[in-house]
């Protein structure tokens, strides 16, 4: 994890608790010539556009204040999504028994993406049901995964 981020994380996580909600997940990237931090907020029933702006004055306070990124940045606060990332073992142990997408760095029986059910996460280690068939695969051979959701 990068300071940035982790610094981000740290500055974020009291705040988003004190707000009652939960801090999902914080990425640093840049995206064409602009970088971009957002910080993804979750709540049980889900997160509202007055959530996102309380906690992104309440954070920009706290980055303006702690100045841990020395470039401009745009700030973003966003709810993680119906399809939201699994970045991190908490993301993977709380969708037990719902269906996921992977994609692996490399191949396993000639194929770099599952789509399947998680039955069971022992950290670090996702057991898919695709098809019947069971794919034990651990985390860090895990390039990206999400939630998959059927409209």
């Amino acid at each position: 994890m990068s300071k940035i981020k982790q610094t981000a994380e740290e500055l974020g996580q009291p705040i988003a608790e004190k707000l009652g909600l939960d801090l999902y997940d914080v990425e640093y990237k840049k995206e064409g010539a602009d970088w971009r931090l957002t910080y993804y907020i979750d709540k049980e029933g889900g997160v509202s556009l007055n959530d996102c702006e309380d906690f992104s004055r309440a954070v920009s306070d706290a980055l303006d204040e702690a100045d841990p990124i020395e470039q401009n940045y745009i700030l973003t606060v966003s709810s993680p999504g119906i399809e939201r990332k699994l970045t991190k073992p908490s993301h993977y142990a709380a969708v037990v028994g719902k269906e996921i997408e992977v994609r692996l760095f490399a191949p396993v029986n000639g194929e770099k993406k599952f789509t399947g059910i998680l039955k069971s996460f022992e950290e670090p280690v996702a057991l898919i049901d695709i098809d019947g068939t069971e794919l034990k695969i651990d985390i860090k051979d895990i390039s990206a995964a999400k939630l998959v959701y059927h409209f």
